[in-house]
């Protein structure tokens, strides 16, 4: 484990109450791991602002199984970025729509086109992209 290091923050007593409510919600037991958690989340967040940072993560996409040649536009968008995709679930929702969960990595710059891809497909209903990193850098 790397040394620890104590450092003293000044906050607004009710600003500071809002947050540990916030923790406590969050399931935390003390202040310190959530700044710690909040400080790796931006340092992550950063990581994705270089285009050739490496990334992990998930495109997750709800559409309706109806659109006309949908499937075969997202299986075919996969195919073209195979290199990032490691794996699809695919979950039937209702009669009519479908949640997918696309599982990604690689360049964030070709994650990032991959993702906007999928999203943008016509007959997409909602999409979003969801990444992080494998954390090796993080300590």
């Amino acid at each position: 484990m790397s040394e620890l290091s104590r450092i003293g923050v000044a906050i607004d007593t009710g600003l500071l109450e809002r947050f540990d409510r916030l923790i406590a919600g969050h399931g935390y037991t003390n202040r310190s791991e959530a700044f710690r958690d909040m400080i790796r989340e931006e340092l992550v967040e950063q990581s994705w602002e270089s285009p050739d940072s490496q990334v992990v993560g998930t495109v997750t996409l709800v559409y309706d199984h109806h659109a006309r040649l949908l499937g075969e536009k997202l299986t075919g968008i996969q195919h073209e970025y195979h290199r990032s995709v490691l794996s699809t679930l695919h979950v039937h929702l209702d009669h009519d729509l479908c949640l997918e969960v696309i599982v990604i990595r690689g360049r964030a710059g070709g994650v990032r086109s991959l993702a906007d891809a999928l999203i943008s497909t016509k007959g997409v209903k909602h999409g979003r992209l969801t990444l992080t990193t494998s954390g090796a850098e993080i300590k």
